[in-house]
């Protein structure tokens, strides 16, 4: 997503004038900072297949991974945009979020090395999320795995490490496939180029997306995905998300992503944008790779120990494990954590120190004043010893100390479907 300065959550009253087409409403305008946005200049930027769509729904279009993307829709300002997905629903599109199949007899065997993650044991149609590691056990990605069988998965990664990601599937299928791991069958890479990909989410999603479909959703519980039939099309649905609430990432064949995205977004449905997607997942306590996460990173001091089989802590042979081993047996370094901050808020790239003694002991990677608490969050890197609850520490904010306190993540309970 990317680095935005928001409005005070009180500033929500003010809005919803009148709706546009597609639930995007016109309302007084929002105060977003874009940071750190720009990727590569316009002539090179990729397009979702509902650029069009945006243009025509008055879209803010800013470049973002390799993408021209919306970051709000007509003057809908961020905090109002945020505040109706915690209490209504909102429509994103993740079309740049690279989507990818991959099969054959020994693919579980494949993916168990280029991941941490337990997939033997995962049950069919079940998703996890994982990580690529590197050799020395940094995260390469992170990333959602879906098991549709044994010989099968549905995998998504992240836009800005598309080129990244795509020459290491690349370079380590050729390995394997060369090697007698892949004896009993080689592993196939299928990019699902164009594809669309939509992010239903809210407290309302469900209700919405019921309304479209025989499918029961009940039976779809948090972590899980189906084909579901959706008016005429038959969409794999994952229940699932990016905001701390309750919903749907529903992928999209490239000649029906605009007619099914105009289902999806009628009242009580609201269209949204980048600048409301990352105050959502910092209050849900999520990573944004670039962040909060990068190659220098183990799963371990990121807090992401809990993707990382139980039983593979100990004897998994995938790429990293020695990095990864070694700081589960002797302690990370450094360990993610959040912080709630007094006065201004810290951004990224803010140090942190330690009080009272003013040792510097980490850095802010992701920071906002959250829309729905009312107070300024943040998370970054502490040294080990620095991240337990309720720490005090001095974060220098524009030159300027400002007190805050170690807090837990996410900072709001999360809402997801667990039956």
């Amino acid at each position: 997503m990317l680095t935005v300065r928001t409005l005070s959550a009180c500033t929500a009253r003010h809005y919803v004038l009148f709706e546009s087409r597609c639930g995007a409403h016109r309302s007084l305008p929002g105060w977003t900072n874009i940071r750190g946005l720009a990727t590569s200049t316009e002539g090179t930027l990729r397009k979702t297949g509902l650029y069009d769509f945006h243009m025509k729904n008055d879209a803010k279009m800013v470049p973002f991974a390799g993408y021209q993307m919306p970051l709000a829709y007509g003057n809908m300002g961020q905090s109002a945009s945020h505040a109706h997905v915690r209490t209504d629903a909102g429509l994103f599109d993740v079309g740049h979020m690279v989507q990818s199949n991959f099969r054959g007899r020994t693919v579980t065997a494949f993916l168990e090395w280029l991941t941490p993650s337990s997939l033997t044991s995962l049950a069919p149609y079940t998703s996890t999320l994982s990580v690529l590691l590197n050799e020395k056990g940094g995260i390469i990605d992170d990333t959602v795995i879906t098991k549709h069988s044994e010989d099968a998965y549905y995998v998504v990664t992240n836009a800005g490490r598309r080129d990244r990601d795509l020459a290491w599937f690349k370079e380590k299928l050729e390995e394997w496939n060369a090697s007698d791991s892949a004896k009993s069958g080689k592993v196939e890479h299928e990019v699902l180029e164009d594809w669309g990909l939509v992010a239903l989410q809210g407290p309302a999603a469900a209700q919405y997306l019921q309304s479209l479909t025989s499918f029961n959703l009940r039976e779809l519980t948090f972590g899980k995905s189906a084909f579901v039939p959706i008016k005429g099309f038959n969409l794999h649905v994952a229940r699932g998300g990016y905001t701390g609430e309750d919903g749907f990432e529903i992928s999209i064949p490239p000649s029906q992503t605009e007619d099914v995205t105009k289902l999806l977004c009628n009242a009580p449905v609201q269209l949204a944008g980048l600048g409301a997607r990352d105050s959502l997942r910092l209050e849900a306590g999520m990573c944004l790779y670039g962040n909060d996460l990068d190659e220098d990173t183990t799963p371990v001091e990121a807090g992401l120990t809990w993707v990382i089989g139980k039983e593979r802590k100990e004897t998994g042979d995938f790429i990293g494990a020695e990095g990864v081993r070694k700081h589960l047996k002797d302690g990370p370094p450094r360990r993610r954590v959040g912080f709630i901050v007094d006065g201004a808020p810290a951004r990224q790239g803010a140090q942190i120190y330690s009080s009272p003694q003013k040792e510097l002991i980490g850095v802010v990677t992701s920071g906002i004043p959250s829309p729905t608490l009312g107070k300024n969050i943040a998370m970054g890197y502490v040294k080990s010893g620095f991240h337990k609850k309720g720490t005090e520490v001095d974060i220098d904010v524009r030159n300027k100390m400002r007190k805050a306190i170690v807090s837990p993540m996410p900072f709001m309970k999360p809402n997801y479907w667990r039956g």
